[in-house]
């Protein structure tokens, strides 16, 4: 579009994208609140933790994560392709998403309504069990009496911590903020954060905790690595 300078897309390509977009968005919530969880067992339950998040247990977690994302999308998508436009054919975001979709859409409380519900169950949902999982982890961190105790086990949280922190901040500015006036541009900004800024620095932030990770770096720089 941006070499073309044609921003015209139909029907099919924009509920397409639409899709793929709100499947993956609500299977990494649930991911999320997943990696969570596994922090809230590690820490919290280390003795259960191999029988709690066992191989079979974390595959069937995947599974759900992603079956649940197909059936959201599939049912959110579908519903919205069958509401007609009553304001505009031009959707004020940089690609096709529910929210600038909805506002250009005739208002149906029915379909409001299950929305709202979607919001609720996929994405606060999940949202405010990570803050629960997190709430009990500092609590047991807090009561642990040796510093490098206390130290070693914030520092398995904090890289999760930083992108939960990123990615819902951003999530629930663009959806959870009453409207603004002139506010598209500031939704667009906001967008581009936890669509594309988001997953591009996750790699570098969960990385930086990984001392293998580290030494590669080193070398690749130059730098001499001293063996533990």
């Amino acid at each position: 579009m941006f070499l073309s300078d044609d921003y015209t897309i139909s029907f099919t390509q924009c509920f397409t994208q639409m899709y793929f977009f709100g499947h993956v968005a609500t299977t990494e919530d649930l991911l999320l609140f997943i990696m969570a969880y596994d922090r809230y067992v590690a820490i919290c339950n280390p003795l259960h933790y191999h029988s709690v998040l066992s191989k079979r247990n974390c595959l069937l977690l995947m599974t759900i994560a992603w079956v649940s994302g197909f059936f959201n999308s599939s049912a959110t998508t579908f519903a919205l392709s069958k509401i007609p436009m009553c304001y505009s054919n031009t959707v004020s975001q940089f690609f096709c998403e529910f929210k600038a979709f909805e506002k250009i859409s005739c208002p149906i409380a029915g379909f409001q309504l299950i929305s709202y519900l979607e919001a609720l169950i996929f994405g606060l949902g999940p949202f405010l069990s990570s803050i629960i999982c997190y709430i009990k982890v500092i609590i047991v961190i807090l009561n642990i009496k040796s510093s490098d105790g206390r130290k070693k086990a914030f520092s398995t949280c904090s890289s999760h911590l930083i992108v939960l922190s990123m990615y819902y901040g951003t999530w629930i500015s663009v959806y959870v903020m009453p409207p603004l006036k002139d506010g598209q541009i500031f939704e667009m900004t906001l967008s581009v954060l936890y669509t594309t800024i988001t997953p591009m620095l996750n790699p570098l932030i969960y990385s930086v905790r990984n001392k293998d990770v580290k030494r590669a770096i080193l070398k690749l720089l130059g730098c001499k690595v001293r063996d533990e």
